[in-house]
This record gives structure tokens, C-alpha cells and sequence, in this order.
């Protein structure tokens, strides 16, 4: 996969209020970032350690690297992203 490269726009007065308090704007983003990754994959892995026991039609061992569990959720057919949930829940 792709590495993702993101860009933020921050006006001059909003880098004046950031540099008040943060030492280094990127430095602060990229743990930010790195931050809710984390909180992501532990909910991620939570929520899908739980429905893989729970399912008796899985009986393959579930990976014990993450990028070995992201892979086996996201390409099994009862995956849904946050796009596709909301969109589910909230039709138009």
C-alpha cells in the first residue's frame, strides 16, 4: 500500500497561537497523527478479536502482527470502513 502524504493549511495567526504553546508545529502533528492511529488500532483490534472468536464459521488462527490483522479484517466480506457504516446508518 501507498504511503499516504497529508498536507495542512494553517493560516499566519493560527501558527502565531500554535508556536505560543508547541515547540515544532510538524513534530507536534506527526505524534498527534501517530496518536490516533494507535487509538484506532487498538479499537480496531479489540472489536475484531471479539467478533473473530465469536464467529464459529472462522477457524483460522487470528494474526498476531497488526499488519497481518488488518489485512484479514478488512478483506473479509462482512468488513465495513467508517464510510461505508455511516453510510449504511444514515442513508440519503
Amino acid at each position: 500500500m501507498a504511503v499516504l502524504k497529508l498536507t495542512v493549511n494553517i493560516s499566519e495567526i493560527d501558527q502565531l497561537i500554535l508556536k505560543d504553546r508547541i515547540l515544532d508545529i510538524d513534530d507536534f502533528i506527526q505524534k498527534a497523527m501517530i496518536g490516533q492511529i494507535d487509538h484506532c488500532w487498538s479499537l480496531m483490534n479489540t472489536e475484531w478479536t471479539n467478533k473473530l472468536i465469536n464467529d464459529s464459521s472462522f477457524t483460522d488462527a487470528i494474526p498476531s502482527n497488526k499488519d497481518g490483522f488488518v489485512n484479514l479484517v478488512t478483506g473479509r466480506s462482512d468488513y465495513k470502513n467508517r464510510t461505508a457504516r455511516d453510510a449504511e446508518n444514515n442513508p440519503v
